[in-house]
This record gives structure tokens, sequence and C-alpha cells, in this order.
């Protein structure tokens, strides 16, 4: 959470101030332009129900809409979230921008970034969101920022093209209408999922395709419309699933939570552990048979899964075991050593497909950025190259350097 002082509490201002100098000693704000954004948005305006010290912490979303289970379909996301993928988008002065998912806040940070000469959409699917957003706009004096109802999908045509596109809900794919909406040098913001782990890449235009320019961690709700995905999930036991948007990855409810109940059995790769985010992009996109493996704090506690569980860990599994990932401390790796955990009667092998791949990634990608991702819409998928994600407008193709 962001530190405030008595002096903050309750005031806007202040707490504006805090959190721009906040975000700037974290790295997610680096540049002067989306500094004055931020300093410039009265963001509590957009979280009228919020108190204001929760709307303006780094690390804390704003619940907008609930669905009728009570999860979160719509939230203001983060702070900290929207500067980094702010500072992706380089919007500037006189551009013309589109925003799928809309919020408010985002949309009067990008008008504060294009400008009086610049052009701003934002459109929603729920018809609640919209006009919500409408009116916190209206109130914040940011009535230029155009609102449109409509699925994020389909896009905004009439306003294309788009010197720059940012989408504000994880995606499962890339539809042709995001690329064909940019400008020949734009650029596209997309948090997109690749089996079952999100990122927010920055693409921009490569002819008919993408090719990123960075990514980042990133967390949101997914898309609504005909852009949601159909993950296939399978509930273990009380506390731990398994999800896998990967057709040909099993998911064997009964002989899975069998596995877990069998001893658990340790393999150490004598590898770094580090960076994790930048490791479970690589594993995510190199395990044969890819799921995302959860459990809660009570199944933690217990001594059945280990802590990386908790947000999910990317997981190897068979018909009927499963592997994932662990560290030890081990100051001859630098501080921590990467390891598997693994339960069933493949355990070994599993295991040692697991291992292959942190000792290779250690080896030879340990740092930030070393993973160049392409779209590559409408390729045939019998001529699929290695490490790629096939989705239904196209290819996600992932190198390695």
């Amino acid at each position: 959470m962001t530190a405030f002082n008595d002096s903050t509490v309750g005031n806007p201002d202040a707490l504006r101030a805090d959190m721009v100098r906040a975000l700037r000693d974290q790295d997610a704000i680096t540049s002067s332009r989306v500094a004055d954004a931020f300093a410039a948005v009265p963001r509590h305006l957009f979280a009228p129900d919020a108190p204001s010290e929760i709307a303006y912490d780094l690390h804390r979303t704003v619940p907008v809409k609930k669905d009728e289970h009570g999860l979160d379909i719509s939230v203001m996301s983060a702070a900290h979230l929207q500067a980094v993928m702010l500072e992706q988008l380089g919007a500037g002065p006189g551009m013309r921008v589109l925003e799928i998912g809309s919020g408010g806040v985002n949309a009067a940070y990008l008008q504060e970034l294009v400008g009086p000469d610049g052009e701003v959409t934002t459109v929603d699917i729920d018809r609640d969101i919209i006009d919500r957003a409408r009116l916190c706009l209206d109130n914040a004096g940011y009535t230029q920022v155009k609102t449109a109802l409509g699925d994020g999908e389909i896009g905004v045509p009439d306003g294309a093209p788009y010197d720059r596109i940012i989408v504000t809900a994880a995606a499962w794919d890339i539809p042709p209408s995001w690329i064909s909406g940019l400008t020949g040098n734009g650029r596209l913001v997309v948090p997109l999922t690749l089996r079952g782990t999100t990122r927010s890449i920055a693409f921009d235009r490569d002819g008919e395709g993408l090719v990123s320019d960075s990514y980042r961690l990133a967390r949101f709700v997914p898309m609504q419309g005909e852009g949601a995905a159909k993950e296939r999930k399978a509930l273990l036991r009380d506390g731990v699933a398994v999800q896998t948007d990967d057709e040909r990855v099993p998911l064997n409810t009964k002989a899975l939570n069998h596995a877990l109940g069998t001893p658990r059995r340790e393999f150490w790769s004598g590898a770094a552990y580090d960076l994790p985010d930048e490791l479970e992009l690589y594993l995510t996109l190199h395990l044969s048979s890819p799921a995302r493996l959860h459990a809660s704090k009570a199944v933690v506690d217990s001594g059945l899964l280990d802590a990386s569980t908790l947000l999910g860990v990317p997981a190897l599994v068979s018909e009927d075991s499963i592997a994932y990932r662990t560290r030890r401390e081990n100051e001859d790796t630098g501080g921590f050593e990467s390891g598997v955990v693994a339960h069933g009667l493949q355990a070994e092998a599993l295991a040692d497909e697991y291992l292959k791949l942190l000792r290779r990634w250690a080896q030879n990608h340990r740092r930030r950025g070393a993973a160049t991702i392409k779209f590559l819409p409408g390729p045939d998928p019998s001529t699929l190259p290695q490490n790629t994600v096939l989705k239904r407008h196209g290819i996600v193709a992932v190198s390695w350097h």
C-alpha cells in the first residue's frame, strides 16, 4: 500500500501528489508526460464511493460492478498498473486513441496525454459501466472524451484509424479489428492471456501483424462478449484448482486429486531462481502440457502445496501426475535455487522435463525483456512454429534471445 502521512489523510490534492511521487520512485512512471497526467486528474472523482486513500493507493483496485456470484466484472484498476501501461502506450499530443474497457479515469489520463488537439474514445460492452464512466468524466471536466457502448471485439470503426489502442481487460485473443483499426505505425497495448498467464504487451504494427516493444506483469478481469475466453477449470479438492485453455492438456480431476494424496517428491535444478515473472512466462510457453495450479492459503498452510501456488504457478500435468515450480535458499546459486515438486506415478518424468527448462532459462534467458512476442493473423495451424500459442484469429509466436 502507499504510505500516507497524517497531513494527506482526506486531502485529495496531497494524496495525488504523494501517489505521483511514489509511482516515480517505483519506476511505474518514467516520463514527465505521464507524471503530469497523473498529477492533473482528480482520481477520487472516479471512485466516489471509496475513501480517497484507497482511490490513490498505488496497488489497490476499486470494485465497480460484480456478477451474480459476487465476483468483480469491472474495477478501477490500480494506479501502478495504469501508469505502467500508459508508459508502454506512448500516447502524445494530437493523437487519436481508443480505449477498450471503460472506467473513466484512464480515459481522463489519455485525454491529458493527447491534449486539446487529440481525441480519446472509450468503449465498453456494459451499459452500466459506460454510463458511469460518462458521468464521472463529465463531473471531472473531461467532457471532450467520447464514450461508446459496444463490444470491444469490434472496436469503434467510426473513429479509426487510431494512433494508439489500449485494452483494459484481459484479452484471450487479438481480433482483426484491433489491427486494422491502427495506423500503419500505430501501437496496441493489451493484457494478453497466454495459457492462463497474462502480460501487458505493447505491440507495434508490423504489416498485417504485430511485434512486441515491451511486456509487463499484469492482472485484469477478463473480457466479456465475443472476445471472452473459455478456459477449462478443474477443482481437484477444496482449495486446489487447475486451469488451462489448451485443449491438448488432460484434466483428469479424480486422478490428479489422487496424485496429490501421494508423497511429494522434490527435485532441485542447481540453477538460480530469480525474476519469477520472466521465468513464469518462459515456463508457460515451453512446458509440453501446461496448466496453472492454484491453492488457497489454508491448503498452503497445511503443507500440502508450496506458497508458489497462492497466485497460480505454471504446472506440468499428465493423466495421473502433476509437477510445479518451487524454490529454496541456496547461497551457491545467488540466494535461491529453483526446483520442482511433483506428485504421482509420473513424478520423475515430469520433474525431469521441468528441471531442464529451469536450467535452460537460468543459463540463457535470465534477464528482463528476453522475449520477442509476435502476433501473426490467420496462419495455417498445421505449420505452427515452435513456442507458439494458437488463437482463434491467429497465433502468438515467442522467441527468446
